[in-house]
C-alpha cells in the first residue's frame, strides 16, 4: 500500500514535499524535487552519531534540524544571537521526526529547512533530510519567542517576520 508524504506549504509557497514510498515486493522510492524549501545545509554523518551497526541514532536528527535552523537564521535573519541581543529567546515547544530510511556513518546529507508558519509569538520550522536526492526523514519543530528576562511570550519581532518572508520568497538554494 503506497504511503504519501506531504508537508504543509511554507509562508509564501504553495507546494510541499511529495514523495511516495511503495511497500510492494520491490521497494521503490519516488521523490520529486523538494519544492518550497529555499534553504539547505549539508552535514556528514559522524561515527559518534551512529550505533555499532553504523546507523545514525534517532536523536541525532534533532541535532541536524538545529544545525539547519541556526544556519537558516544566520543566512536570513542576522543569526540567533541577533534575537538574543534584542532580549528575545526562542524556546522549542515541540519536535517531530519521521524516519523513512536510515542514515549511516559517513553519509553526506542535505538538511532542507523553511519556516512553515508564523503566528503571534510562535513559529514552526519544517525540515527534510535527503541523501543523494532521496528523502530519508522529515519533521518539524515548533518554537515560541519569549522575553529573555520574564520568559513570557512575546510577538515575533517585525524585522524577523520580514526577514523570513523575504527568505521564503527568494530563489531556491
Amino acid at each position: 500500500m503506497p504511503l504519501s508524504v506531504e508537508i504543509p506549504a511554507p509562508v509564501s509557497a504553495t507546494h510541499g514535499v511529495r514523495s511516495r514510498i511503495s511497500s510492494a515486493s520491490s521497494t521503490a522510492v519516488e521523490c520529486t524535487l523538494i519544492e518550497g524549501f529555499r534553504f539547505h545545509t549539508d552535514v556528514q554523518v559522524r561515527f559518534a552519531e551512529t550505533d555499532a551497526q553504523g546507523v545514525a541514532h534517532n536523536a541525532v536528527y534533532l541535532v541536524w534540524f538545529e544545525v539547519a535552523r541556526v544556519a537558516y537564521l544566520a543566512e536570513f535573519a542576522g543569526g540567533y544571537q541577533a534575537l538574543r541581543d534584542q532580549g528575545i529567546e526562542s524556546f522549542v515547544l515541540e519536535s517531530h521526526v519521521r524516519y523513512l530510511r536510515p542514515a549511516h556513518f559517513d553519509d553526506s546529507l542535505r538538511i532542507h529547512a523553511r519556516v512553515g508558519e508564523l503566528r503571534g509569538s510562535r513559529f514552526r520550522f519544517d525540515y527534510v533530510v535527503a541523501r543523494e536526492g532521496e528523502v530519508i526523514a522529515d519533521g518539524s519543530t515548533l518554537h515560541a519567542c519569549v522575553d529573555a528576562k520574564t520568559l513570557r511570550p512575546t510577538r515575533i519581532p517585525a524585522a524577523l517576520v520580514e526577514s523570513i518572508a523575504t527568505a521564503e520568497s527568494s530563489t531556491s538554494s
